[in-house]
């Protein structure tokens, strides 16, 4: 497969190492210290925050003080732009970030392959796929665009909400205006369930449902709830259509300049942040769900009514193969 990547990231052999006060690469004699930025999607209430600040955190802790994060929320080096983030991350304007394989799939779309609607039925599913073969892919991907990635934290399973009425059905989805990820594919889900989709960074959406400019929004319980989404939503309906992972990427010529030690210090803390995020936000949904019926009606769709959805959307699934080709599509199938 053909490399995929930015034309900022032809130009890596100009970068630097941020922060390293050897003043060049690091050389593995253990003092070398670094400043690193890390930025998120979403607000600093939702768990991708506490999940960057434990990497924060444990960083700090394994380098004995010699390697700092800091953390900005909402996108904020980028305007609010995640795929522009993303491009930050890939030419070492910034050295890590959470980012959903949505964003990344703009850039290739093979990356949507694992965001593919209702591929898994539930986390174990998930979590099997992603051990045997789909974080393996991944990382080969994100290798492609100049970027380490340093395993996979968590969104959740993505829902709709809107303003307007209650979704049980397909043709309860036609005519409704829904700010959807910021990608082809979900424009394509949308527009195939019969919905006027439109993109938009996140970062303006909840003034946009206050204000009637769209009716709904579709993302997974914590950033519905981390965001406040309900206060400006009348419904919910819970239809795990989407797994949303996270990739958490390093760039990669930065990762490259560490000492071995340094970067096992980077991969182990790393892991620790991730499996704490995870567990963080798999925690959280039964509360978040509790808080979000206290202010909007809430649906819950029974396997019978997800199969109508399932078979409307095979028109879809049908033009992306060849997109996530069979070699990523495979790695990611339910095991």
């Amino acid at each position: 497969m053909k490399k995929i990547t930015f034309a900022a990231v032809i130009a890596a052999s100009a970068l630097v190492l941020t922060a390293c006060s050897s003043g060049g690469a690091a050389t593995g004699s253990g003092d070398e210290t670094y400043n690193w930025d890390m930025t998120i999607t979403v607000s600093e209430t939702s768990t991708w925050w506490a999940g960057a600040e434990k990497f924060g955190e444990l960083l700090d802790e394994k380098s004995d003080g010699r390697m700092t994060l800091n953390i900005f929320a909402n996108e904020q080096l980028s305007g609010g732009d995640p795929a522009a983030g993303v491009e930050m991350l890939t030419n070492g304007d910034k050295t890590f970030s959470y980012n959903s394989p949505i964003i990344y799939s703009g850039i290739d779309p093979r990356f949507s392959a694992i965001t593919a609607p209702f591929l898994y039925a539930d986390y174990e599913e998930a979590d099997a796929a992603i051990a045997d073969g789909g974080a393996a892919a991944y990382e080969k991907l994100t290798e492609d665009l100049n970027i380490k990635m340093l395993g996979f934290g968590e969104s959740g399973f993505r829902q709709v909400t809107n303003s307007k009425k209650e979704i049980t059905t397909p043709s309860d989805i036609a005519g409704l205006k829904l700010r959807v990820a910021g990608s082809e594919l979900f424009l394509n889900i949308y527009q195939e369930l019969g919905a006027d989709p439109v993109t938009m960074n996140f970062s303006e959406v909840f003034t946009s449902l206050q204000n009637g400019t769209i009716d709904g929004q579709e993302n997974p319980f914590d950033v519905i709830s981390s965001n406040g989404l309900m206060e400006v939503q009348g419904y919910l309906s819970v239809w795990n259509y989407v797994y949303d992972p996270l990739i958490l990427g390093m760039n990669l010529d930065q990762y490259n300049a560490l000492s071995d030690a340094d970067k096992a210090i980077v991969d182990e803390a790393a892991a620790e942040a991730n499996e704490f995020q995870i567990k963080l936000s798999r925690d959280a949904e039964a509360t978040q769900l509790a808080e979000m019926k206290e202010q909007m009606k809430v649906t819950e769709l029974s396997p019978a009514q997800l199969v109508a959805f399932r078979e409307a959307l095979q028109p879809v699934y049908d033009r992306y193969e060849s997109k996530w080709t069979a070699e990523v599509l495979e790695a990611v199938q339910p095991k």
